[in-house]
């Protein structure tokens, strides 16, 4: 099992930058990948950044060359710089642990909303 915590949502104008934080119960080289996913109101949830647990990430199209993602392996933590925010941005933003022994399973926390202003 994972537990995950989120910080670092806040409002912030056009072009500002945010760092959102998700600290994991347990090792992060344990959990196969983690991750950030968004849900805008009366939209789907979608995927902004992964990373595996050997380091390598994946990004949506929209956020690509926006946002960072990356982890602090000591503290059990994955951050997601986001740079250059827009308005489509706004949205709750999710951190995500998916594992795949000894069954798959997605772990998800919280939700941190991120607001960008015009």
């Amino acid at each position: 099992q994972v537990q995950l915590v989120e910080s670092g949502g806040g409002l912030v104008q056009a072009g500002g930058s945010l760092r959102l934080s998700c600290t994991a119960s347990r090792s992060i080289l344990s959990i196969n990948t983690m991750g950030w996913y968004r849900q805008a109101p009366g939209k789907q949830r979608e995927l902004v950044a992964t990373i595996s647990s050997g380091g390598s990430t994946n990004y949506a199209e929209s956020v690509k060359d926006r946002f960072t993602i990356s982890r602090d392996i000591s503290n059990n933590t994955v951050h997601l710089q986001m740079n250059s925010l827009k308005p489509e941005d706004t949205a709750v933003y999710y951190c995500n642990a998916y594992i795949i022994y000894p069954r798959r399973f997605n772990y998800w926390g919280q939700g941190t909303q991120v607001t960008v202003s015009a």
